[in-house]
């Protein structure tokens, strides 16, 4: 969008044309854009907002979710990690769908909306127990899920989110089932709202149950699984939660800008102007500053920005936003590499890491500089908020993001976002690649509160990650035998440490200082948050033993 659009954020300005944009976007889907004359929207540099959610993605993707409802337990984790806002979840009361259903002429219709319900003891149970106990309260609810086949993209990272539970699973789409995916789509969009008596206040992931959390329409232009859209798709469900609609968004050039604004669709429902790759945090900065002098110092403005943009070209640019004490909320999409110019490597990249510019070769085996930690550098700034955190960890970072917007004063998210092409990983495993970064202290969570005490050890949370008071995470299988995460078992899954393992299972001596690194990180934010590493104490004793 234009500065002017996002400095005005209020009504809709005289010279938007909705009729025209749809007449747009009718032409662009038919295939006949191409004389089409130039309009109100591109003479003021805008795409107007959502109008992602008229792309149609049906006649790309080979597959699609198929819902299995009887192993179903509504917890949402599909809805929260789709990358293209293309599944979402609904609650409808008994009364609602049999009357719904008695309105359907065919019975094969009527059996495959039936179909996509479900009675879990979240939505059903629960409340008929609360009802024996008052008559008067709310009863069981039927919950359902729903596929948008103009969104999908057919990456299957929902089916990896159910996880065990096995209530999605990727099919062939066909002309014989595509038909009812979208009557079942369209029966989503006209049915009721989700009642707000079944969206319990305090289950941040229930959140995706209200329309409006839909801030993110899909239809955007990012790669299938893109760990970057689920979040930002996160972020504005929960800025809208707290704010509504009095939020903006400042983006540094980069993939976010690029596959949010491929005329003319733009996903984003929220107001938000592209700067140049550097100076995002400044611009923020001026249009705080504006909004301040209009009177709306209730309104927030976030930063979005890749590492590249972040901490590297434009680093200073954020540091001058964290050290002004502005309230504006920088996020910054940690992929370790310039995902928008190919995969070169940025100060965030891990050492051993092959990128672009740090190719692995004979000589040098990937990039050898140590991995910039810029939540560890928010934190030295004057009264800065900072979370390091994933959406795979959709407690954790709801918590980050709701504490983020409730400070006043500059905040920091910065949060691990897989990018399928540059880690070399399938499109399907974002969710679980994010989740192993933090098991494995590639990528600790932890929360800064500078409001918290007088103490770092006061102000600093570690808790989320597993095996805290350990060096490395010691998972338990099913057998009951002890596996240790270490970083290199996360370099394992992913093809740019590939090179590291291809003469033997023993990794290089560069990847086991990459390993090295990880370690001193981890200590150092243990120290930080006053946790005794009891590994580390054993191993000084030891020394001291020895007389090492």
């Amino acid at each position: 969008m234009s500065q002017r659009a996002l400095i005005l954020s209020g009504p809709t300005p005289k010279w938007y044309d909705i009729d025209r944009a749809r007449e747009i976007m009718q032409a662009y889907n038919t295939g006949s854009g191409s004389g089409q004359p130039a309009d109100p929207f591109v003479a003021n540099s805008v795409i107007p907002g959502g109008t992602a959610s008229y792309r149609d993605f049906s006649y790309i993707a080979p597959d699609l979710p198929e819902f299995e409802s009887a192993n179903c337990v509504a917890c949402m984790e599909c809805v929260q990690q789709c990358p293209d806002s293309a599944i979402w979840g609904k609650v409808v009361t008994p009364e609602t769908l049999d009357k719904d259903l008695a309105a359907l002429e065919s019975e094969e219709q009527r059996e495959f909306l039936r179909s996509q319900f479900v009675q879990t003891t979240k939505f059903w149970k629960t409340y008929e127990k609360k009802r024996e106990k008052d008559p008067s309260a709310p009863g069981g609810a039927w919950f359902g899920i729903f596929v948008d086949p103009t969104k999908c993209k057919g990456c299957g990272e929902c089916v990896t989110a159910c996880g065990d539970h096995d209530a999605l699973g990727m099919i062939k789409k066909t002309k014989d089932n595509l038909d009812g995916y979208f009557s079942s789509w369209e029966y989503y969009k006209t049915s009721p709202k989700t009642p707000a008596e079944y969206i319990n206040p305090k289950l941040k992931i229930d959140i995706m149950l209200k329309e409006e959390a839909n801030q993110f329409v899909g239809g955007a232009g990012n790669c299938m699984g893109c760990g970057e859209t689920s979040a930002i798709r996160q972020i504005l469900a929960m800025t809208y939660e707290k704010v509504g609609e009095k939020y903006g968004i400042v983006a540094n050039t980069g993939c976010s800008t690029v596959y949010g604004s491929t005329y003319p669709y733009n996903p984003f429902r929220a107001p938000w102007v592209n700067s140049l790759f550097e100076n995002a945090a400044t611009v923020a900065m001026g249009i705080r500053a504006h909004w301040d002098q209009l009177g709306k110092q209730d309104h927030h403005i976030w930063v979005f920005g890749g590492d590249g943009s972040m901490l590297d070209i434009g680093f200073q640019a954020l540091s001058r936003m964290l050290t002004s004490g502005m309230n504006i909320k920088a996020f910054v999409m940690d992929t370790q590499v310039y995902s928008n110019t190919g995969g070169q490597a940025s100060t965030a990249t891990f050492i051993g890491q092959e990128a672009k510019m740090s190719i692995h070769g004979k000589a040098e085996h990937g990039k050898q500089e140590r991995r910039k930690e810029i939540a560890n550098i928010a934190m030295m700034h004057p009264r800065v908020f900072v979370a390091q955190t994933v959406g795979s960890m959709t407690n954790h970072f709801y918590k980050s993001i709701e504490m983020a917007l409730a400070f006043d004063g500059p905040a920091l998210i910065n949060a691990f976002t897989t990018c399928q092409p540059e880690h070399q990983v399938a499109d399907d495993v974002s969710c679980t690649q994010s989740m192993l970064a933090v098991e494995s202290r590639a990528f600790p969570v932890f929360i800064y509160n500078p409001d918290a005490g007088p103490t770092l050890a006061a102000r600093m949370s570690l808790q989320g990650n597993p095996s805290v008071k350990r060096d490395w995470h010691r998972r338990k299988g099913k057998d009951g035998s002890e596996e240790v995460v270490d970083f290199i078992s996360f370099c394992r899954t992913e093809g740019r440490f590939e090179k590291h393992f291809r003469d033997s299972d023993e990794p290089t001596e560069v990847l086991k200082r990459s390993q090295e690194d990880r370690l001193e990180n981890w200590r150092l934010l243990q120290q930080l948050a006053g946790i005794t590493n009891v590994d580390h104490a054993e191993e000084m004793e030891e020394g001291k033993k020895s007389g090492k």
